[in-house]
């Protein structure tokens, strides 16, 4: 039930902002247009401009408009992946299976007969991976990486 009302919860937080780059989250709003930011309504414009530009995607894929690459063990697309499908990835984790956890799977090219472990990792790690509302697709990469790479048997995708 837990895992539930917290996916539930992370559907309805906004996901655009990256904890490391402060409340705004990296983007063309932080880096270009609200600078120095200092104000609450700053912030505010800030993270509207890099919401709805859709900017932020792009900056977390290419390491621009302030967006740090994470050391990316997995292939290419995958944090794209998970930025774009946030909230579902969280729901199909909750429940160990759905049409977004596949396709993750398949992204990170985890064979037929490892699926079931990686969906099964997934579900038991959700409160790692979806720790609480707050989650941003970054850090959800990052526990995703973490999760895998205590595995010997989904280590081997990363890489």
């Amino acid at each position: 039930m837990k895992k539930i009302i917290l996916s539930a919860m992370l559907a309805t937080a906004s996901v655009s902002s990256f904890a490391a780059y402060g409340p705004a989250g990296c983007g063309l709003g932080t880096e270009v247009v609200f600078q120095n930011a200092n104000e609450w309504h700053e912030h505010v414009l800030a993270a509207t401009t890099n919401g709805t530009s859709g900017n932020q995607t792009f900056g977390m894929t290419s390491g621009t408009l302030g967006c740090d690459v994470p050391d990316a063990p997995l292939a290419g697309g995958v944090a794209l992946f998970i930025n774009d499908n946030l909230e579902p990835l969280a729901v199909d984790s909750a429940k160990g299976e759905g049409e977004t956890l596949n396709a993750l799977a398949d992204l990170i090219g985890v064979e037929s007969q490892d699926k079931a472990y990686f969906k099964q990792e997934m579900q038991a790690n959700f409160d790692v991976i979806f720790a609480s509302s707050q989650v941003t697709s970054q850090t959800a990469y990052e526990d995703i990486v973490g999760v895998m790479a205590k595995s010997p048997e989904l280590s081997k995708y990363l890489g």
